[in-house]
């Protein structure tokens, strides 16, 4: 695969890879990595969310705001 980057990318990419002694290929594949798993991450956090929704695991709205009202007191 091929991955083509701003000019400002590509420096800041080549100036850590002097600075790590790490390929820049080998940088891209560990920021590729941390992308997809933050995917991951966020995906299931929204289907828990749905999960719980469905199974009537909610907060009100009216309840919702009171405890934000308790919130901005303390």
């Amino acid at each position: 695969m091929e991955l083509q980057l701003p000019e400002r990318q590509a420096a800041a990419l080549a100036n850590l890879s002097t600075r790590t002694g790490r390929s820049a290929s080998e940088l891209a594949a560990e920021a590729v990595d941390r992308l997809l798993a933050e995917e991951n991450w966020f995906d299931s956090q929204v289907q828990l969310g749905i999960d719980q929704i469905a199974r009537g695991e909610f907060l009100e709205e009216e309840e919702m705001d009171a405890r934000v009202a308790r919130m901005m007191r303390a």
